[in-house]
């Protein structure tokens, strides 16, 4: 009977998740095209025109000195987005409900959706490494840090969007966060600078934009370059912030918060 049970378990996180990933390449102009677009966008004016002005930031030349911020932003947005729009969407059509009358642990459900999230922005964060490289070669210090970053990260931000599609009760609630604080945090993040470069007033005020440390240990894992964040630290964070918000999903849902009327 427990073989059973496990074996109808990962049935069905298999059929969400595929569902999750259908979606995904079914409607590729609106989840992965943008981004790609906006990036290439961004490494044309910040890295080929205003990038030569600037010179070398941090002892790199600016176009690669952007690449880890415009990269770990995209996988932001796009993991972010990704859960958020698609579980509220959910939710709005009522299919969500079939779901949860379902024998189906909690942690299938959120995992489904979550895992969707993550693929997506690996994706886009892959493709927007490759456009890169049309515009300079890089080469990656460490791959296991820069992987380990991007996964966590995108955990992270899948996590939140599904707290968001979970708890939002009109699309409304869904497109702020993203418009209203993602974006800001992402450009105050340090994606186009050093936090070493800014004033110590300003560098105390950086620390607690939580965007920033995602950014600067992705910079270590793609350029080797150490910011005034200690990598060991913020990957230690990183990880305590990604159980803390699995654990607060988990028990949202078995509460049935923004899922009972």
């Amino acid at each position: 009977m427990n073989t059973i049970f496990k074996r109808f378990v990962w049935i069905a996180f298999y059929t969400l998740l595929s569902k999750e990933l259908k979606r995904i390449i079914r409607i590729w102009p609106q989840t992965i095209l943008p981004s790609v677009i906006t990036s290439s966008l961004y490494f044309i004016i910040f890295g080929n025109i205003i990038g030569k002005r600037i010179g070398s930031m941090g002892g790199f030349d600016y176009t690669m000195f952007v690449i880890p911020g415009l990269v770990m932003m995209s996988v932001i947005t796009n993991s972010y987005v990704n859960v958020a729009s698609s579980f509220f969407g959910s939710k709005f059509c009522g299919s969500i409900e079939e779901v949860l009358v379902a024998p189906v642990p909690e942690w299938v459900l959120l995992l489904s959706y979550v895992m969707g999230g993550v693929i997506r922005g690996m994706i886009v964060a892959t493709l927007v490494m490759l456009v890169s490289m049309v515009f300079t070669s890089i080469t990656v210090y460490s791959w296991s840090i820069t992987v380990m970053v991007m996964l966590i990260t995108a955990f992270i931000f899948s996590m939140t969007g599904f707290l968001n599609g979970l708890l939002a009760s009109k699309f409304d609630d869904v497109n702020i966060i993203p418009t209203f604080i993602l974006t800001p945090l992402s450009y105050l993040g340090g994606v186009f600078y050093s936090i070493s470069a800014l004033p110590p007033f300003w560098q105390k005020i950086s620390y607690f934009n939580p965007v920033i440390y995602e950014i600067s240990a992705f910079r270590f894992g793609i350029l080797g370059y150490k910011d005034s964040i200690d990598i060991i630290y913020t990957l230690t964070v990183m990880i305590i912030i990604a159980v803390l918000l699995f654990v607060l999903c988990i028990k949202l849902l078995k509460l049935g918060k923004g899922l009972k009327t």
